[in-house]
């Protein structure tokens, strides 16, 4: 029965652990998302910080939001990793024991003491994921590899002429679930089999995959030119449009369902049957809707500039019409009830060294599992000592001389 108890206590992925040295996006943030299951993930970075301790948005303080963002439900240890005793210490931690442990993910370089086969002399059955940028292992963003697949030729206004670049850091996003799936797959195998193995993901090649995988490949192999189309949506009916009022909203008709809704909610059966005799199409289908998507929105744009947002959102909603507001981030973090603790994703949580945050937990829900509330990312080497006692045996004295050698704070 759902919601019945398995007996099991913690969450999904508790007993797991995790070595993670990163920075940036994709890594940090397959290394949260395990983390968020229940996984025991432990951040190792650099004295004063990785390359995105600092990375902007920052707190009045200097604190960054976006390292403290993707680093929630991390244990965090600082070393010397300059040092070949930093680094030794870093490699004995990957090598640690235990049935579910052995686990790297890193978007570092797998060479020096990074080397997969180096650290797999330590421990047989490691597994190590490593995101790459290029597909032969060289320097690639986010915000190189998006130019490279063509996109922002396609973003922008119709009479725009050059590339228009967007803000979101789409295939790291999904570089970094793809890192947590791999490791889950690589650890699956390893149950089996008792097998380590080194699991390489490049950036572009995800890039490359999700392109084919959508038919932006295929299209250009058959001809076909993609062009910029602004805010229509590409391949059936979606457009925004402006309330009397002055907000604006975005009303898609992908499905037959959706289509429907939207002719009953504006009134537009004559209008689309003008249409569907004058340019002999059927709007019924969603290919014809984007063919007509001018003339449509020519229907539906005088319907919605004549009523208030809150009319168009109550008559829309009673007909099922799928369509959107137009809001900024301070308008979805302090108006928009999702994006707030009305949603079990969120919690309040007190974020040290910034204050209280609304912040999001994983957003799996599982019907055997309560997965909590989110917690807290660490302070960098909050957990340095603890660490290092728990997985190495590290006494107190032999710490306190680390300490007089420079390699931990």
């Amino acid at each position: 029965m759902i919601g019945e108890s398995t007996g099991f206590s913690g969450k999904i992925l508790s007993g797991m652990r995790l070595i993670e040295i990163s920075a940036f996006v994709a890594a940090p943030l397959g290394g949260m998302t395990l983390g968020q299951l229940g996984a025991d993930v432990i951040r190792i970075d650099s004295l004063d910080g990785g390359l995105d301790y600092r990375r902007w948005p920052v707190s009045e303080q200097g604190a960054s939001l976006f390292w403290h963002g993707l680093n929630k439900s991390k244990r965090s240890v600082a070393l010397d990793l300059t040092s070949e005793e930093g680094r030794e210490i870093a490699a004995a931690l990957i090598s640690a024991p235990g049935p579910d442990a052995g686990m790297l993910l890193t978007n570092f370089p797998a060479r020096g003491w990074l080397d997969y086969e180096a650290l797999a002399r330590r421990r047989a059955d490691l597994i190590q994921l490593t995101i790459m940028g290029d597909r032969n292992g060289g320097s690639a963003v986010d915000y190189t590899v998006n130019p490279k697949m063509g996109l922002p030729y396609l973003t922008g206004p119709v009479d725009c002429s050059g590339p228009v670049n967007h803000v979101l850091p789409a295939w790291d996003l999904i570089t970094g679930n793809m890192a947590a799936a791999g490791l889950l797959a690589a650890e699956r195998h390893r149950q089996r089999t008792g097998q380590g193995q080194h699991v390489k993901l490049a950036l572009e090649d995800v890039a490359l995959a999700v392109m084919g995988h959508l038919g932006f490949i295929a299209e250009a192999q058959l001809g076909a030119t993609r062009h910029r189309y602004g805010n229509h949506l590409f391949g059936a009916f979606g457009q925004d449009f402006l309330c009397a009022d002055g907000q604006r909203v975005m009303v898609v008709a992908l499905t037959r369902k959706q289509w429907k809704a939207l002719c009953r909610a504006a009134d537009l059966d004559a209008g689309v049957e003008a249409i569907n005799q004058a340019q002999g199409l059927d709007l019924a289908k969603e290919g014809d809707r984007f063919l007509a998507r001018e003339d449509i929105a020519e229907l539906v744009r005088p319907w919605i500039a004549a009523r208030s947002f809150s009319a168009v959102a109550q008559t829309f909603d009673s007909h099922g019409v799928c369509w959107g507001r137009y809001q900024s981030v301070s308008q979805l973090v302090h108006e928009d009830p999702a994006c707030s603790v009305a949603n079990p994703l969120f919690s309040s949580m007190v974020q040290p060294g910034i204050g209280t945050l609304l912040t999001p937990g994983t957003p799996l829900q599982f019907s055997k599992m309560d997965q909590g509330p989110a917690e807290p990312a660490p302070a960098l080497g909050e957990h340095t000592e603890s660490v290092l006692f728990e997985l190495l045996k590290i006494n107190q004295a032999e710490y306190g001389l680390m300490k007089t050698r420079g390699v931990v704070r």
